[in-house]
């Protein structure tokens, strides 16, 4: 029985690599960084702000960075930000009979991003890196999911994209579905989110 589907943000909802490009390296420009590597750009793309910070700069230049990039703000990257096209239709579909989630390691930008893409009301429950003691791969997201909804963790589907997606549903014992990614470990593997819709028939 399935009674809530959740949705990773970065990679799943909205194909965000640009933007993250853009942000990290605009901080890295600002201090006179280069731009990241491939290495540094994977990284960034699944971890939280303030872990991609640190990865990125050395511990005494972190509380500068963390000013700055408060001052700087998200708003100017979400053009970067291509939302998945079959996402609006889904949620409107899924809301019938499901709770619908978001479970993200994004920290203070996930308001912003939802609100910009007219998505604020088309989930039941927001749970960022901001809400819970442990971000991804920790389960601590995905159990506050299944508590708030009085959920087993069987009852929650998790669609992520990443390695850190696929540890934090093994963790909370979520069913997991695998967005795009088929090195990942899943339930299931589907390549657009309209396929969701033929899971959960």
């Amino acid at each position: 029985m399935l009674k809530v589907i959740a949705f990773d943000c970065d990679g799943v909802m909205f194909d965000t690599r640009e933007a993250n490009r853009e942000y990290y390296n605009q901080l890295l420009a600002h201090f006179e960084r280069p731009p990241m590597d491939d290495a540094q750009m994977a990284y960034v793309h699944i971890n939280t702000v303030d872990k991609s910070v640190a990865r990125l700069f050395e511990p005494a230049a972190i509380a500068a960075v963390n000013e700055y990039r408060r001052a700087m703000g998200y708003l100017r990257f979400i053009r970067y930000m291509e939302i998945e096209p079959d996402l609006k239709a889904l949620l409107q579909g899924l809301r019938r009979t499901y709770k619908t989630a978001v479970a993200t390691n994004r920290t203070d930008t996930m308001d912003r991003v939802l609100d910009e893409f007219d998505l604020t009301d088309q989930f039941d429950l927001v749970v960022t890196a901001l809400d819970v003691p442990n971000p991804k791969p920790a389960p601590d997201c995905l159990d506050k999911v299944a508590r708030t909804f009085q959920a087993a963790p069987a009852e929650v589907m998790y669609i992520g994209d990443s390695i850190l997606d696929q540890q934090a549903a093994q963790a909370a014992g979520t069913q997991f579905v695998a967005f795009d990614n088929p090195a990942l470990t899943a339930d299931q593997h589907i390549t657009s989110l309209k396929e969701l819709f033929y899971l959960i028939q």
